[in-house]
This record gives C-alpha cells, structure tokens and sequence, in this order.
C-alpha cells in the first residue's frame, strides 16, 4: 500500500522486524482470488483439519501470547483482515453454533472470522470485527454472555466441550471500521437534517488501489462491503432517502483514497439544495485510531462493569452498521457520541460538558428555550405547552 515514507519504513524496520506473526486461520473460498498467491503464513495440517482445530489453534496462540508478553488485563481481538464473503451459516442459538463448531465432520460455512470470534470469547477475549462480513449473529453473540459461559457447564451443555473456557466478561463488536469520509458522511446528513433540510439522494463514489479494494474485485466479497456501505443509514427508516455507492480499484491511486459526495435535499417549497464533497486519505491509516480506540474501550468497560448493552451502543460510532446489542443506533455521528457520553457519564460520575449543553430536556427553565420564547413575547404558553408536547 506504500502508506508509509520510505524513510520512515526506514527507521521502524529494524524493530518491527522483530515481532512475531502468527500463522492465520484462512478458507480461500472466503476471500478473493486476488489474495490466494500472497496467502502463504498459514495454519496447516491437523490444525487446519476442521473448524474445531482451528478454534482450538487460536485458542492456543491467544494463551500463548498471554503468557509471552505477560498479560494479566483484558485483551481484544481484532479483526482486520481481507473481507470475506457473507457465511451461509445460520445457527438458532449458540448452543447449536458450539455444536456445528464441535462437530469434526460437520461441512457448515462456518468463516475463519467466526472461528476467531467464538475463539476469543471461549478465552474471555472481546472481538471486534473490523470487516464488512457478517460474522456477529445473535448465536455468536449470545457466546460472549458471561451468563452463558458460566463455570462448570453440566456435561450436556455443548460449552463443556470447549473446557477449560473462560466465565470472564467480554465484548463482541462491530460492524465495519466507520473511518474518514463515510464518519464525515454521517455528520454532513446530520448536519442537513438539522437544518431543517430533508436529503433525498445521497450519490457516493470512491476509488484506491490497495490491497482491501483489490480484494473487493471478486464479486463475493464486493457484496459484503456493499451491505455496510449502504446500510449506514438505515435505522432512520426513510424510504425517500436514495443512497447509492459505488466502489472502484484503480491500482495507480495506492492507499490515498478519493472519494466524491453529493448531497440532494429538498428544503422550504421543495425546492433542491445540493452540497457535495471531495476527500482524499490514506485509507489503512485512518483505521489504526480506531482500533485502538476499540481496545482501550474494551479494557476501560470491562474494569467498570459496563453491561454488553450499554458497550456496544457507546462504541457504535466505531462502525458503519453497529450491530449486536447497538443495533438500531441512531446512525447520526454527534447521537453517536453522546451515547458514548453516557457511559461514560455513568462510570466516572462526572457530567461531561460538551453532553451537559444538549441535554435540552433537562436544563432549567431560565436557558429553556421554549420558556425564553415565552419570556421574550415570541410564543403564547399554549403554543409552549403544544411545543413541549412533541418531545
């Protein structure tokens, strides 16, 4: 991707040079044919003869990693590999998901990305799926409920398969890193909604050509980035609202992404307001301080308590289609953060300032606005009392 300088490549190489790459669990049917020839640091062998293997092998290198680098606190999986096509698997529960894993001749399309999801729950690990694929389903969610994972699972219970397993608390996260321009997206139609304005055609185009967009050349794999990168605004539910994506690999381009915006509202009488926008970024860069900001909150959540709920709805603005227990999330970026704020607010114990002054509903009545408009002649107190109605 040449996202670095030469001379800064230069400068790092000797020590990065020295850290250890573990061999990753792959399944070439899941990925484009343009990564086959580069996937050579692989699991193989019995560890790779079924799904339970190669659980069992991350499992393996999880505990290992603890133990080399001395880990006593919370630790955080992180997907970020190639995306894969959708699984076709479709599990009822999680008892059945444990199961089809279990079961040495089971044949289910069960991705390398759930092997590495139930993996990091059974070792009391959150997960965060970076990709586009659609490995967090309710089944795989409900692994990460410490309720679920109880010590001492009965014999019956598929979970004791799998001992010894960790009862520890932990996350499972995303979908989809909300990076650089599709984070600016959502503020802008926040933006224009607050104006009063009510968007109608939301035409997206961007173009790079490194490897993740290379991969996104095979059709399978393009149909798993399309869902999120259309999707990101459909907890609003507006039928009215057209946004199309188009995604494109031009090799010249390399890591700096371009991508062009253009916004079609309608406003007052109906009549047309278009903005548009223009953004280049190295796209592997962006996506960095988001997954470090996704194991700092790990940790930070998992030392205050903090319910699976609340987690998943404070990391939302992570992610282009939150999914799990953020689902249905307001997709608008600041509803995002105040979310965030929440928690937080509900952790420290301190009222943060910025989530203070949108608290409208809860301010006194000299900074009301509603009550100012009383104070200053502008509104009558029935039509306050109508106003205060609509909340």
């Amino acid at each position: 991707a040449m996202a670095l300088e030469p001379d800064l490549v230069r400068q790092v190489r000797e020590e990065m040079d020295k850290v250890e790459i573990m061999e990753g669990v792959w399944d070439p049917s899941f990925i484009g044919e343009s990564q086959h020839d580069t996937a050579t640091h692989v699991v193989s062998g019995e560890d790779n003869a079924s799904t339970r293997t190669r659980v069992e092998r991350i499992r393996s290198d999880i505990r290992k990693w603890r133990e080399k680098n001395n880990v006593n606190g919370h630790v955080t999986v992180i997907w970020s590999a190639s995306v894969e096509r959708p699984s076709e698997a479709d599990y009822a529960s999680t008892d059945d998901l444990l199961n089809a894993i279990y079961d040495d001749g089971n044949k289910d399309d069960i991705s390398p990305s759930m092997c590495y999801a139930a993996a990091a729950a059974l070792e009391g690990c959150s997960f965060v799926n970076g990709g586009s694929q659609n490995t967090l389903s309710s089944a795989m969610n409900g692994l990460f409920d410490e309720n679920y994972r109880k010590a001492d699972a009965p014999p019956a219970c598929p979970l004791s398969k799998f001992a010894p397993y960790s009862s520890d608390m932990a996350y499972c996260l995303g979908t989809d890193y909300k990076a650089g321009q599709t984070k600016f997206k959502t503020a802008a139609v926040e933006y224009l909604r607050a104006l009063g304005l009510a968007p109608r055609v939301i035409a997206s185009s961007n173009h790079l050509g490194n490897n993740d967009m290379l991969n996104l050349t095979t059709k399978k794999t393009l149909n798993a980035k399309m869902r999120v990168k259309s999707d990101i605004f459909g907890p609003w539910e507006e039928k009215d609202l057209d946004h199309k994506v188009c995604v494109m690999y031009t090799e010249f381009i390399g890591d700096e992404k371009r991508d062009f915006v253009e916004y079609t509202s309608l406003g007052f009488l109906g009549s047309p307001h278009t903005m548009v926008t223009y953004t280049r970024c190295m796209d592997s860069i962006l996506c960095v301080p988001l997954m470090v900001d996704a194991a700092i909150w790990c940790d930070y959540f998992v030392n205050h308590k903090v319910s699976k709920g609340d987690a998943a709805r404070a990391t939302a603005y992570l992610f282009k289609v939150p999914e799990g227990e953020a689902k249905g999330v307001d997709p608008g970026f600041f509803h995002q953060m105040s979310e965030l704020e929440k928690v937080l607010e509900k952790t420290s114990g301190i009222e943060l300032t910025v989530s203070k002054k949108r608290k409208i509903d809860e301010v006194d009545s000299e900074s009301d606005i509603i009550a100012m408009g009383v104070k200053k002649g502008i509104i009558s107190e029935d039509q306050a009392a109508a106003l205060r109605g609509l909340k």
